[in-house]
């Protein structure tokens, strides 16, 4: 598949899920949002960029931190974008900007950000040393850079169970880039190569209980893994749902199923 072929794809996908992104069983988003925005230490007066904003979670975590500065949030979906000002108005956030405009191809009259942030975003593009290099740009020198990304073992059991089902099912894997940063030592090496220094990684599982197999079903139907599911007709996608939940079922207990969301934050600034 080519890369340019991949993004159409990714942005479809994302157009798609945008209105029910922020469902219950995505919960995690905000709160890791959140994590990441208490732990970058703002003075409350930094001028912020977040790359591929979503739905705005970060952006809007970290406009409360800033009484005296702002955050211009950037993405390629514009149903992400729609949620994203909506829920900047419902919160009354008046200090966050949100823009179209795809991370590969920034165009931005500004730079100089005292910060940039990329939640869950950069492991989408093949080369992500290109990427993070082209976001660090953005950054004035000894500004801080910053991106949080699933840990290996992210969802399992259960994604391994649904992957295993979808190869079976004929279902045709994408590159699978975010392996390369689900280890701290990938996100390191990652950081160096685009010249960032001071290097901080740090490990923050998000996991929470869910209330049955229907709620992973929410959570894989309103994210990402639309893109996948949608490879298989609607008949055959009926019969790989009820035979997926059946066994996501089997492991519930009496708190719930286990959700292991394993989140690597990793900082660093630039030289």
């Amino acid at each position: 598949m080519e890369p340019s072929q991949r993004t159409t794809i990714i942005k479809e996908t994302f157009n798609t899920v945008s209105k029910a992104y922020d469902c219950k069983a995505l919960r995690f988003f905000p709160a890791t949002a959140a994590h990441l925005a208490s732990i970058l230490n703002l003075h409350g007066n930094e001028r912020i960029i977040d790359i591929a904003t979503g739905t705005g979670n970060a952006a809007l975590a970290l406009s409360g931190y800033l009484p005296h500065g702002s955050v211009k949030g950037i993405d390629f979906s514009a149903g992400m974008l729609e949620q994203a000002r909506k829920k900047a108005a419902r919160q009354n956030v008046r200090n966050v900007e949100f823009l179209e405009m795809d991370m590969q191809e920034i165009n931005l009259a500004e730079a100089g950000f005292d910060v940039a942030t990329c939640a869950f975003g950069i492991f989408f593009v093949e080369d992500m040393d290109s990427q993070l290099a082209q976001i660090a740009s953005l950054v004035r020198e000894c500004g801080t850079i910053a991106i949080c990304n699933f840990q290996e073992g992210y969802f399992n059991p259960l994604r391994d169970l649904m992957v295993t089902r979808l190869v079976n099912y004929g279902v045709q894997l994408p590159p699978q880039t975010w392996r390369r940063i689900a280890t701290e030592e990938g996100c390191r090496v990652l950081f160096e190569s685009a010249g960032i220094r001071n290097i901080r990684v740090e490990e923050k599982n998000m996991g929470f209980y869910l209330a049955d197999e229907n709620e992973w079903w929410d959570l894989i139907w309103n994210a990402g893994f639309r893109g996948l599911l949608k490879q298989l007709e609607q008949d055959v996608l009926e019969r790989f749902r009820q035979e997926h939940l059946k066994e996501v079922a089997e492991l519930a207990t009496d708190e719930g199923i286990w959700l292991d969301v394993g989140v690597l934050y990793t900082m660093g600034t630039k030289e």
